[in-house]
């Protein structure tokens, strides 16, 4: 896993054990292939990903352009701004996250075009490429390291992590503080980790000029067309205005960080510390096993939304095939895993997954009774 074009003077090298699990780690890429190959399918995209990534595209703009008509009621616009997202979180899954995996397309022309509805929805494909493609793949449910766990000193999302007094009621307000998911991404996140010298593993790091440049540029194209634009030629008021935006934020934060958080912090899942060597015990395949749940994998609505990121086993395993696939591959992954005796953790439904992820929260809230340092799972 190679991260975007940067410098560190210095880099965490957290090194994963080779000797565990040959057979499994060897089985389960040979059987994937074959799986390709026998169907004669790519790994990537296909007329259904394609016709995903034309509707939701239409969500965000159609419902954008129909709201800059002004020919629709206040209440009317409101829930366009509600369907708007629904859109961007859905071109989140759809399309940027299997574009910026390099897993929509081969060329990777495509897949970076394709990166840019991150962009026009806010967000930095840049810094995601490092802090989710790179950290977080690489060092999943690594205290200290991955990134994913210290989305806000509100929420304790791992049991190794720091307690705070304030952890013990997350379980109630913890919807809230996903609502402000893409706002605090859009005005503060992608500002913060451009300029932070120290990122997950990496140490004083030093980006490209021109990706600060970009999302400088990327930044003001957003606020242009999603604030300036509306303010100045529709028929609103600043507060009506202000609802709508945050009516399209807080649903677009609850879908973004429910799908990616269920994923890793949830009944199943382990979370790490390196030792003093900064070594694992275990091949990284097998760590991915051990940190990741998949859930709700017969919910056919949900696996197309959020385009098989329901299926994170298969993702954290096979980042570069894309998302379309992982249903077809899921028993294959859940096969060769059992018989190596390698976990694989599921939850059946999606609430039941919601469900889980709450008591999970709930019981890393608590005051730590023992050393928090020691290997933890719920």
């Amino acid at each position: 896993m190679n991260a975007p074009a940067q410098a560190a003077a210095s880099m965490t090298t957290v090194k994963f054990a080779r000797s565990t699990s040959r057979e499994f780690v060897k089985e389960l890429k040979q059987r994937v292939e074959e799986y390709f190959k026998e169907e004669s399918l790519s790994k990537k995209a296909n007329g259904q990903m394609v016709l995903k990534t034309l509707i939701m595209l239409t969500l965000v703009f159609g419902s954008y352009a129909a709201i800059m008509s002004n020919q629709v009621p206040l209440w009317g616009m409101l829930g366009l701004a509600i369907v708007m997202g629904v859109g961007a979180a859905g071109c989140g899954f759809g399309i940027a996250h299997d574009a910026l995996h390099g897993a929509y397309t081969s060329s990777k022309a495509v897949n970076g075009f394709l990166g840019l509805s991150f962009e026009l929805n806010g967000a930095s494909s840049y810094l995601w490429k490092i802090i989710h493609n790179v950290i977080h793949h690489t060092y999943t449910n690594i205290e200290g390291i991955d990134e994913d766990l210290a989305v806000s000193p509100l929420l304790r999302l791992s049991p190794l992590a720091e307690h705070k007094p304030i952890h013990r009621f997350q379980h109630f307000y913890v919807m809230f503080a996903y609502s402000l998911t893409t706002l605090f991404w859009v005005f503060v996140k992608d500002f913060k980790y451009i300029f932070q010298r120290d990122l997950g593993p990496y140490k004083d790091i030093r980006h490209p000029k021109t990706e600060i440049a970009k999302l400088i540029l990327m930044k003001g194209v957003y606020y242009t067309y999603l604030i300036v634009l509306p303010l100045m030629f529709l028929d609103v008021t600043w507060w009506q205005f202000a609802i709508g935006f945050l009516a399209l934020h807080f649903t677009a934060g609850i879908i973004l960080s429910l799908v990616f958080q269920l994923a890793h912090v949830n009944e199943g899942p382990e979370h790490f510390k390196c030792d003093e060597q900064d070594t694992m015990e275990d091949a990284w395949l097998v760590h991915q096993m051990k940190t990741t749940t998949d859930f709700a994998r017969s919910n056919k609505l949900l696996c197309w939304y959020v385009a098989g990121l329901n299926f994170q086993v298969e993702h954290h395993l096979f980042p570069k095939v894309c998302s379309v696939h992982y249903p077809a591959i899921a028993p294959i992954v859940q096969e060769v895993a059992e018989k190596h005796g390698v976990p694989y953790h599921t939850h059946e439904t999606f609430m039941g997954a919601i469900a889980a992820h709450w008591r999970t929260l709930k019981e890393y809230g608590k005051p730590p009774a023992g050393d928090s340092t020691v290997l933890a799972q719920v």
